[in-house]
């Protein structure tokens, strides 16, 4: 081979390599781009929702008025069923309806069965819990599929009260505000610590997709040997608590979401926990309206909700508070004046799944007062013991109207329907 040649194919071999370089580092330098652009947009997503919403403007609800209206015209068009289901709230996995709710594998997806369960079951709300929370990005798009695989928008709701019982913020897939508990800002006396609390929660949880919050915490913790309230709690002063709820109401409030008191008429002086069996009150009424009452008398007007308890008040009743009579209907609707929806603790927790079924603990709800049955242990048997209770007679179509348009009256006055 001649010099010349030589040198030409060494340097047509060079050009080639280099060509093949240049590609390489053309085609990485594509590659980077792309993922600095999907992180950039993960990092905006992220500021988004740990900016806590400062100088957010704040949420109008829907005047009182057309609340009603808005709610009269859907319940025109409902269904004697879809109008039982609007007093229903359940957990994800209940929508499994061949499986015990409380059981159940956790569900962070929503499955054809559950779309069809769904239809079958027309519930008007679904509380999430940390385990069905796997994903800064799966959380979201699963509360937006479960709104779209249902004919009416639905409650989504959360245990979010701050502090221990925060399921999004101590989740670890976001970047929110958290804080230690409710007793730490409660020894402000400061309101506006406690707005700041709501307002904060509130603006977090309406981002991913939230419209209903079960707090704050309204209990006075007077038991130093309470096992299930203890720093939940903004303290052992009713005035400070009073004051304190009623305050972070008005932070949820400004961000859109709902808000509930629990837990009524009072879990702060008890030392056992109705989640694990029969818990009860040795007071009389007027010694719970001198303390355990006070948070929730002081905020009544602006308690979207409130949450009924299974403590049993021995002055006034055998039965726990969440199926009696006469504490949610002589009591809190018609002593107290409250004119807002009385949603029931959870109806798996011992203190009601262990003396009552859950088709027989449904019918009590309902027939004491209560217009949202919260999580009962089936989902089937209730809503079927409910709608045979109408069917029969037991319980008037005029009832469940009555509790079909408080909750639909709530959902109009802040926007989901």
């Amino acid at each position: 081979m001649s010099l010349w040649r030589r040198r030409a194919t060494i340097t047509s071999c060079a050009w080639r390599r280099s060509d093949i370089m240049m590609k390489l580092i053309k085609n990485t330098a594509i590659i980077l781009l792309a993922l600095g652009v999907v992180l950039l947009t993960s990092c905006t997503v992220q500021v988004q929702i740990s900016d806590n919403g400062e100088g957010e403007p704040i949420f109008q609800t829907a005047d009182d008025e057309n609340s009603l209206k808005t709610s009269k015209s859907y319940l025109d068009n409902m269904t004697l069923e879809e109008k039982i289901g609007q007093m229903f709230i359940v957990c994800p996995e209940a929508l499994n309806v061949s499986e015990n709710a409380e059981t159940a594998q956790a569900v962070d997806t929503v499955t054809e069965v559950m779309r069809e369960n769904l239809e079958k079951f027309p519930v008007g709300g679904i509380a999430v819990f940390g385990k069905n929370i796997t994903g800064a990005e799966q959380l979201p798009r699963f509360i937006s599929d479960l709104q779209s695989s249902s004919k009416y928008p639905l409650f989504v709701a959360v245990d979010e009260e701050g502090g221990n019982v925060a399921r999004v913020a101590n989740s670890g897939f976001f970047n929110v505000a958290s804080y230690k508990s409710m007793a730490e800002v409660g020894k402000t006396d400061n309101p506006a610590k406690a707005e700041e609390v709501g307002r904060k929660i509130g603006f977090y949880l309406k981002k991913i997709g939230f419209n209903y919050d079960f707090a704050p915490v309204a209990d006075v913790n007077t038991n130093p040997d309470n096992i299930v309230i203890g720093d939940r709690s903004y303290g052992n002063n009713p005035v400070t608590v009073g004051k304190m709820v009623s305050a972070q109401l008005d932070g949820l409030h400004k961000s859109g979401i709902i808000g509930t008191l629990k837990h009524f008429p009072g879990h702060g002086d008890t030392k056992d926990d109705t989640h694990s069996g029969y818990v009860s009150v040795n007071k009389s009424w007027d010694e719970l309206k001198a303390c355990e009452l006070v948070p929730f008398i002081s905020a009544l007007d602006k308690a979207d909700t409130i949450m009924v308890s299974h403590i049993t008040v021995t002055s006034i009743d055998k039965l726990p508070s969440s199926l009696s009579y006469e504490i949610i209907t002589r009591k809190l609707r018609n002593e107290l004046g409250y004119n807002g929806v009385i949603i029931t603790d959870s109806m798996a927790m011992g203190a009601v799944a262990d003396s009552y079924t859950s088709d027989i603990a449904a019918v009590m709800a309902v027939k004491a007062g209560a217009d949202i049955i919260l999580m009962p242990e089936s989902l089937e048997k209730s809503f079927n013991a409910v709608l045979n209770a109408v069917n029969s007679g037991e319980i008037s179509i005029s009832r469940i109207e009555e509790s079909a348009e408080r909750v639909l009256t709530l959902k109009a006055k802040y926007k989901i329907i």
